[in-house]
């Protein structure tokens, strides 16, 4: 596990796009990149955009959600690939069959297809305050889970309802999230984390300790997983 601390927000989001950039730039035939949505990663997607919008030279890029959560109602895009296409893989101009949504209706094969497309090259990741990961919360997915279906009970879509702009009646019974074990079988693994609120979770991943109530913890047996932090982030460390 390498660790990276910068100063801030700001020079966390930095050195993380420039992780994105590399892998962006790697000139084999074809790159499959996984990543990230929420708050967390706005700043880096905005430093991003300039730098990758409609560039030829990333044309054998392909972008891949690792998590969905359909709308109830299962009327319209899930509200990951939603919110990737609105910060990033929209303004930055990526061709829609550079895209590959996971969904609940091809979740059970996404698995097989990033295998045939050669994998994942990285996978971009935030560290929840819980130390989840994905979509793997604490109790709802084993270490050796791959890409699966997870049902919600009352406390799950609790927390998803600020997912939505209407409140509860949007809210689903599931979401989809690549497991742990789809997740590990990427060659790099990048996690970023900023604020004081992430202190805690960090100092637990960085523990040493590998357990599944900590589900994030798992990522420290990666050979290449890299940690970048602001910080407040890295002040419990």
């Amino acid at each position: 596990m390498k660790i990276i601390v910068t100063k801030d927000y700001e020079e966390m989001s930095y050195t993380a796009a420039m992780h994105v950039l590399k892998y962006m730039y790697s000139d084999q035939a074809r790159v499959n990149l996984s990543i990230t949505g929420g708050t967390t990663p706005a700043r880096m997607y905005e430093i991003l955009l300039p730098l990758v919008k409609d560039k030829d030279v990333f044309g054998n890029v392909h972008f891949y959600n690792f998590d969905e959560i359909p709308y109830r109602k299962e009327d319209r895009e899930g509200v990951t690939i939603s919110g990737l296409r609105k910060q990033f893989l929209t303004p930055a101009g990526i061709r829609e069959e550079n895209i590959h949504k996971l969904d609940q209706t091809n979740y059970q094969i996404q698995d097989k297809n990033i295998a045939e497309a050669g994998g994942l090259e990285a996978v971009i990741l935030g560290l929840g305050w819980d130390g989840h990961f994905c979509g793997n919360l604490p109790g709802t997915t084993k270490f050796g889970d791959a890409t699966t279906r997870v049902e919600c009970d009352e406390y799950l879509r609790s927390r998803l309802i600020d997912e939505f702009e209407n409140g509860e009646e949007d809210v689903p019974d599931y979401y989809i999230t690549m497991g742990p074990r789809s997740i590990m079988q990427a060659k790099n693994l990048v996690m970023i984390a900023s604020g004081k609120r992430k202190a805690e979770p960090v100092k637990k991943l960085v523990s040493g300790i590998v357990d599944e109530k900590v589900p994030a913890t798992i990522l420290t047996l990666h050979p290449h997983f890299t940690l970048i932090l602001d910080e407040e982030a890295a002040s419990l460390l």
